[in-house]
């Protein structure tokens, strides 16, 4: 098993080296995108972890058929929120067409403070401009940062994204690059150009982010960025849409209950496994792309492994462990600080059995007991039934057995030392 995805592990990550060179230098002529000297830094205040969806897909992540077409967009402007996790006092957006086969063309694009639903404080509203011009044109395969603005951003805010895309997207295969399962209400407008409108009109609604990958600001030097990377529990499913109930979300409000300015990102992809296929690449394909390029990071959790034990009865923990060993690495070769955490228990999900607990039982006594990781969070502890470890805690239980309910998603984060995130 251990042979399991090394070969495209290496052609992602030389790949990886290409795009990230394409992109600077698309922008390393923009003086204004040069990294401020003295005490300020660029951090990352929201992200996400992005996947590829055919134009022309019939069914959902899970394989189930779609009850009405894909969404896709002509003419059209996306306003996506984002909630904030720090604060700063310039910003810059992400727009991605990693996945894509062909340019995506932004026709506009803008940032503002969210009123309410599909409308924005007209007053707070930035154009965004790329190179200087407010069109771009984004390359197959990569992402582009826009220009700096000033903008004040405080923590625990929501922010509007508008995005502008003329042309049709469901034309042609280019792959979309998005985020599933957003648990975020983001809204699709008639036709034209709308970027910067207090009021959208509004055509349609998505739970899943477009072309948006990151937020940024611009802050102290001693402010840090904490990346949470997993799967669909770090993602948040089943949380209640609209409410910021994911763990990483209560992480963040425990941080800043403490005066503890620091970013958290949220890159978790639900189905997504270590080391093999199901939705978005693997843990390791990934772990650069979703991790290390992050503006500002200084830490990460990881929680992910359960899809590799519940989908392929052929991995071991042994496979698992190596795969751990390999993000630990590369973590600290960046000098990044890497917390494992322990799986959550399961029992009466599907594709759950005894095999499958023996085995997170010993992943979850190697992460505890181990050493590799710099710092241990015991999720597993947090949640489980005392009287049979093998399940949640109703109260913390969805009702489908392996993705916790609000209440388990702030217990997560409850359990979680804050001390961990101390910035050197």
């Amino acid at each position: 098993m251990r042979d399991f995805g090394k070969e495209g592990t290496g052609v992602w990550l030389k790949l990886a080296v290409v795009a990230v060179t394409a992109v600077w230098g698309l922008v390393i002529d923009v003086p204004a995108l040069a990294q401020p000297s003295g005490d300020l830094h660029w951090v990352g205040t929201w992200a996400t972890a992005t996947v590829a969806r055919d134009p022309r897909v019939e069914t959902d992540f899970r394989g189930r058929p779609l009850s009405e077409p894909p969404l896709n967009f002509s003419d059209q402007t996306l306003r996506q929120i984002v909630r904030t996790t720090t604060s700063g006092s310039r910003v810059r957006v992400a727009v991605s067409n990693t996945f894509g086969s062909a340019p995506l063309s932004v026709g506009g694009a803008s940032v503002a403070r969210r009123d309410s639903e599909a409308t924005i404080v007209a007053s707070s509203t930035r154009n965004l401009t790329f190179g200087g011009k407010p069109q771009i044109v984004i390359p197959a395969g990569t992402y582009i940062l826009s220009d700096p603005v000033d903008f004040t951003v405080s923590a625990a805010s929501d922010l509007a994204v508008d995005l502008y895309l003329p042309d049709d997207t469901g034309t042609g295969a280019s792959p979309l690059t998005m985020h599933t399962v957003g648990v975020q209400t983001n809204y699709v407008s008639e036709k034209g150009n709308h970027v910067g409108s207090e009021n959208l009109p509004v055509m349609t609604t998505t739970q899943s982010w477009f072309f948006l990958s990151r937020v940024e600001v611009m802050a102290p030097a001693s402010v840090g960025v904490v990346v949470a990377f997993g799967d669909s529990i770090t993602d948040g499913t089943r949380s209640t849409p609209d409410t910021n109930n994911r763990w990483p979300n209560h992480l963040s409000k425990r941080l800043m209950e403490q005066g503890m300015n620091m970013g958290v990102l949220n890159t978790g992809i639900a189905a997504n496994r270590v080391l093999g296929e199901w939705r978005g690449v693997n843990a390791l394909a990934r772990f650069a792309r979703d991790v290390l390029t992050q503006s500002g990071v200084t830490h990460v959790v990881v929680l992910e492994g359960i899809n590799d034990l519940r989908r392929d009865p052929a991995v071991t923990a042994e496979d698992l462990i190596w795969g751990y060993r390999q993000l630990i690495a590369r973590a600290h070769a960046r000098g990044i600080r890497i917390y494992g955490a322990t799986l959550l228990p399961c029992e009466g999900s599907g594709r759950w059995t005894p095999e499958v607990e023996t085995k997170r039982q010993a992943l979850n006594d190697w992460i505890r007991t181990s050493g590799a990781y710099d710092g241990v969070i015991d999720f597993d502890a947090a949640v489980r039934d005392p009287s049979a470890i093998s399940k949640m805690l109703s109260q913390y239980d969805s009702s489908d057995h392996i993705h916790p309910s609000d209440a388990g998603y702030k217990a997560m984060a409850d359990a979680i030392s804050l001390g961990l995130f101390a910035v050197d």
